[in-house]
């Protein structure tokens, strides 16, 4: 029963948000079995977590809930091994470890240091927006070059290499479609040759020689990105360059911390907006009368950004696991036991947000969790908001036209758009 909401297929079509709303109401912490999906074998099952207030509860209790017992996907790691390695990163870790991190991240990752970066991130924009005009083209393209160029500059990645990133959080984020899972859009020829070097490691099969699928987010499976965050992390601590990885290098991280965190950069800060911002624009263009509220009054797009956010979470559900037996919502859940938090339900919560399927750009207070809550609420909320924020200001003006229909990533984790075909015309 319930394994519609763990099934990747079901999100190909939408997010069930009937299902989450009947679950919300008559049974808000479920059972959800795990079954079978292509190679992907069986798992144990979970406890899937569905209202705002529960959602809450679970994400600000590290002690109760742990990030780290099991990491924060769904799908438990294959090996010991396999575990041990995504435990040592961030956003796998509990306080007090995570509290360290954090600390020597949120010290070169500051709104300050954003603000900086605002007028160039404003120009990236301008100049995507204006490159597509009197053109059709796929909007989720168009889209994901901002994050990956901002991420590059973030992290002092060559501009000849920042197309690995987008390949990268493919592979790790669309490892359930078949598009994604083995997409490769660099040219090696542009590459730098501490590109074209670590390139020599990416895995040639995406199986073991007994047949089991190799983890996406193993070592094993990103050996060529693992090899690429060494050289670069060794080319800064050489050269230091002012950027942010520069200083989170200076500020104590080892290499080993280093390439974790260019893992969770690469990944988390590049697939949030490839997703939010394409379906941003899907929501808009499905409510007209929205799009042009906002249009009369820019002044309102800080809002709308947080109503896309709301409506659209590019993230719908993170893993905890019980480190003790407890009660949630009437339910025994035992010491061990993986438990779901479904941001795209408690976005949906009746109790907190007045008719939650209406899409409402002035929409106040808005107290979505798509940017996550507690001691691991996203780093990037405010990177990522400039950059929604920089997108929505430069295609204002101008008129989107669907010319296709937008196909889905077949994701129980990513709220994610594949194509979204429009034209941009220019107004007159």
């Amino acid at each position: 029963m319930h394994e519609e909401i763990f099934l990747p297929s079901t999100y190909t079509t939408g997010v069930p948000y009937e299902t989450f709303r009947k679950l919300r109401a008559e049974s808000p912490v479920t059972w959800v079995p795990e079954p079978a999906v292509g190679p992907w074998p069986a798992g144990p099952g979970y406890w899937a977590v569905f209202r705002h207030a529960d959602v809450k509860h679970v994400l600000r209790s590290p002690d109760l809930f742990s990030s780290n017992l099991g990491a924060t996907q769904i799908r438990d790691p294959d090996t010991p091994e396999d575990l041990a390695f995504v435990r040592a990163m961030m956003l796998n870790q509990d306080p007090p470890d995570h509290s360290r991190l954090r600390r020597i991240v949120a010290a070169a990752f500051t709104p300050r240091a954003v603000r900086a970066l605002e007028e160039t991130i404003n120009a990236r924009a301008r100049t995507l927006i204006t490159s597509a005009l009197n053109e059709e083209t796929d909007f989720v393209e168009l889209a994901a070059d901002l994050p990956v160029w901002t991420l590059a500059h973030i992290m002092g990645v060559p501009d000849s290499d920042r197309r690995l990133l987008y390949d990268w959080a493919s592979r790790v984020i669309g490892y359930q479609d078949d598009e994604y899972a083995g997409l490769s859009t660099a040219d090696a020829a542009s590459m730098s040759p501490m590109a074209r070097e670590a390139m020599k490691y990416r895995p040639t099969a995406s199986t073991h020689p007994d047949g089991r699928p190799i983890n996406p987010r193993s070592y094993t499976a990103l050996a060529d990105m693992f090899a690429y965050a060494h050289a670069l992390a060794a080319e800064k601590r050489a050269n230091p360059s002012g950027d942010i990885m520069s200083r989170m290098l200076e500020g104590g991280l080892t290499t080993q911390e280093f390439e974790n965190m260019f893992f969770l950069f690469a990944v988390a800060g590049n697939e949030t907006l490839r997703n939010g911002i394409p379906g941003g624009l899907l929501t808009l263009l499905d409510h007209p009368s929205e799009l042009a509220r906002l249009r009369a009054d820019p002044s309102l797009l800080p809002s709308a950004v947080e109503e896309m956010l709301r409506y659209w979470p590019p993230v719908m559900d993170f893993r905890r696991t019980a480190t003790t037996s407890l009660q949630l919502s009437g339910h025994d859940i035992d010491a061990g036991d993986k438990v779901v938090v479904y941001h795209a339900s408690a976005n949906r919560d009746e109790t907190v947000f007045p008719s939650p399927d209406r899409f409402d750009i002035t929409r106040t207070p808005n107290d979505h969790v798509s940017f996550g809550f507690g001691p691991h609420f996203c780093l990037g909320a405010h990177l990522a908001r400039t950059q929604m924020r920089a997108v929505f200001r430069e295609l204002l003006p101008h008129h989107v036209t669907r010319t296709g229909t937008p196909v889905r990533l077949a994701s129980n984790f990513q709220n994610g758009l594949k194509h979204l075909p429009v034209h941009l015309t220019p107004t007159p």
